[in-house]
């Protein structure tokens, strides 16, 4: 059996499991450091909203409210939810690259040891994943510091990459150690999720000595997997959805390791309990398949399932990089060819030379984008660099001056003590012209408020007052700013029974957001004036705010188009929150696709998502100056008793809901001070 196949189920292997720790690892990311800046970027990133994420990170740093350690692990975090992991791994080295003073620098060096050991033994980087997972071992053992599961992890990274280099009986040990420690964290965690992760972790394991031909071992890992999934089973707050396709990668695996010991008859069994499984009757399930199919021989069978290859990877969103052509097109070919299907061969081989063509070319666009990312990490460092030794000028010339000023005032009240009275008018003279210049800027305080207020009365005019009337149609909106004008935003147009609506967050506050939201705005009316569709709408916006924007100003948006007839809504939310669907116990929040905000990178194309029918299903649109509102304290709203209250209430109309929302937060507030612009859109559509 050649590799190819093998590491088509090794790359989704890894892939379910780095999806899985992800997940689980949210909440760990942020316990690094509990402070205001670590909760407040874990937010952003919660919601998908990375730009946002790094611009935090950045302000955070340049303030000293995090460390450069804590910074480049959160951008090494940022990378890799979005999938560029090459510039993920080169901050998570970064971070491997400080030194260590406290145990908070510590608990970041492990975490970033193990999602880098990890994206290194994907990429089959063995030597390098093995430099960083050992010392970090080495270090916690050492200390006395890390969890179980941080030891599982890196353990089990250890076992694959000895297991790849030849080095079985150190794997062996290795493996062995980890299952100890996903032992402990399941006799010590009173939920499932010890169980599923030890699941994980072994069939990673399992993998890994298929891959290598060790396949009486591989069966050893199969059954314990096997084991580990009934109990994770039992557990009352297990996934179920999960079994079905778990226990189908068991058989196939199986069948696999099965047919690799001629126990030809065995593998066969196997594998027919793979296809009475749900998941092999997916796309993804019958590529699956072939790992077995190829390995059995079984040619035209495994040509036949890489029928549905190109939909798997489309539904995965999966690019043709170099590693993905031999991943899943050259076993595709072996298929072909073995099932002699020679014109099928020959289209395939077109299709293999376009796709190396292409991943060429995007390999040499991603050599670019690292040497930007890291050109642009040297200019932030230079500019922390620059700010530091500023603050350490200023307060050395501060000093300076004061202590010459007081030997200045000593030497002169020494000498001149006869002339105090002359230099007592004479300062009281310069008191008179201080007060006079004092009334001056009193003055020009003045002008500018009112110069604001009225900015702010030309702004509040470009929201709407006044709303729809249309049969069945209930919709009310408000807008107040943090400050004297703010960078929020919410509008509608009406064409005939095409209802467009849109609320949006632009970064910044005061005149220099206030600018970009009425650019915004205006935008959005005559875009929506020209019946576009939402994505459209957003694409074209994103082209004309991107161009020549050097301050790096960008808008989160939720464009909305509604039938008012038939209830449909076709959307496009471009960073947004997502806004709230149901009424009473059935409120939820509504699933989108993660569009980056509009304005920071041209030629972008936005993705559009449809609603079949809202009729009946009130939405509640709100930007984060709601779930981020704070009390005296810096304490957030949230989102969890945004959505307690919603819940809860029984409103009536679209107005109270919004004035019942904004009275909770003002009531929340307790007298602290906006520290956002808050917005909020209400919609209710009868049928």
């Amino acid at each position: 059996m050649k590799m190819s196949a093998y590491n088509l189920f090794a790359a989704l292997a890894v892939l379910v499991s780095l999806v899985f720790f992800s997940c689980r690892s949210g909440k760990e990311e942020v316990s690094v450091q509990s402070t205001h800046a670590d909760s407040v970027i874990f937010d952003a990133g919660a919601v998908k909203d990375y730009a946002r994420m790094m611009q935090l990170v950045d302000s955070f740093e340049l303030k000293g409210e995090i460390s450069s350690m804590d910074a480049n692990r959160w951008r090494g975090v940022a990378y890799y939810r979005q999938g560029q992991y090459r510039s993920s791994e080169f901050y998570y080295k970064k971070v491997l690259a400080c030194e260590i003073h406290n145990d908070q620098d510590l608990l970041c060096y492990v975490k970033a040891a193990r999602r880098l050991s990890e994206l290194l033994l994907v990429k089959r980087d063995y030597e390098g994943s093995l430099q960083v997972a050992l010392p970090a071992v080495a270090k916690m053992r050492e200390t006395g510091f890390g969890s179980d599961i941080d030891f599982a992890i890196l353990l089990n990274n250890i076992g694959c990459c000895q297991l790849n280099l030849g080095r079985g009986e150190e794997a062996q040990e290795s493996f062995y150690t980890a299952r100890q420690h996903y032992i402990n964290r399941w006799t010590t965690d009173t939920t499932s999720r010890g169980f599923q992760e030890a699941v994980i972790g072994t069939v990673y394991t399992s993998q890994a000595y298929t891959n290598t031909h060790r396949f009486g071992e591989s069966l050893y890992w199969i059954d314990r997997t096997e084991m580990l999934l009934g109990k994770y089973r039992e557990m009352p707050d297990a996934r179920l959805e999960y079994f079905d396709e778990y226990q189908a990668r068991i058989e196939i695996m199986r069948a696999v390791a099965l047919q690799g010991l001629d126990s030809v008859e065995k593998a066969s069994q196997a594998y027919q309990r793979f296809l009475q499984t749900a998941f092999a009757k997916t796309n993804a399930g019958r590529v699956h398949a072939t790992d077995y199919l190829l390995a059995a021989r079984r040619y035209k069978e495994a040509a036949d399932n890489f029928r549905f290859l190109d939909q798997m990877l489309l539904d995965a969103g999966v690019d043709m990089t170099l590693d993905n052509i031999q991943l899943y097109l050259l076993p595709k070919v072996r298929a072909n060819v073995g099932a002699l299907r020679r014109d099928s061969v020959v289209e395939l081989s077109m299709e293999l030379c376009n796709a190396l063509d292409s991943a060429i070319i995007q390999n040499k666009n991603d050599d670019t984008a690292e040497l930007a990312t890291i050109y642009d990490t040297q200019h932030k460092e230079a500019m922390i660099a620059q700010q530091q030794a500023d603050l350490t000028k200023q307060r050395f010339t501060t000093t300076a001056v004061a202590l010459g000023l007081l030997l200045l005032f000593l030497l002169i009240y020494t000498i001149h003590r006869r002339k105090s009275m002359r230099r007592l008018a004479a300062a009281h003279e310069k008191l008179k012209i201080a007060y006079d210049r004092l009334e001056e800027t009193t003055a020009q305080k003045e002008r500018i408020e009112s110069e604001l207020r009225i900015a702010r009365d030309i702004q509040m005019s470009m929201v709407p007052s006044t709303f729809p009337d249309y049969p069945g149609l209930d919709i009310y909106g408000s807008m107040t700013p943090a400050k004297e004008v703010g960078g929020d935003l919410y509008g509608y147009v009406l064409v005939e029974d095409k209802l467009y609506l849109c609320i949006g967050d632009v970064s910044g506050k005061g005149v220099p957001a206030s600018l970009f939201m009425s650019q915004t705005t205006r935008l959005f009316h005559t875009l929506a004036a020209t019946l576009m569709m939402p994505s459209e709408i957003a694409t074209r916006m994103n082209a004309a705010l991107s161009e020549n924007n050097e301050q790096g100003m960008f808008v989160t948006m939720f464009i909305g188009l509604i039938n008012l007839k038939s209830g449909r809504m076709d959307y496009c939310n471009c960073g947004h929150n997502p806004p709230v669907a149901g009424a009473g116990k059935d409120v939820y929040l509504l699933t989108m696709e993660p569009n980056a905000p509009i304005g920071l990178w041209p030629d972008l194309e936005f993705v559009g998502e449809h609603v079949d029918d809202i009729r009946n299903c009130p939405f509640f649109f709100y930007t984060d100056g709601l779930s981020e509102a704070e009390n005296t304290e810096h304490q957030q709203f949230g989102e969890a008793y945004m959505m307690e209250l919603l819940s809860n209430g029984n409103f009536g109309s679209a107005k109270r809901v919004v004035e019942f929302m904004k009275e909770k937060v003002e009531a929340y507030r307790n007298g602290a001070e906006p520290n956002d612009d808050l917005t909020m859109l209400c919609l209710k559509l009868d049928k």
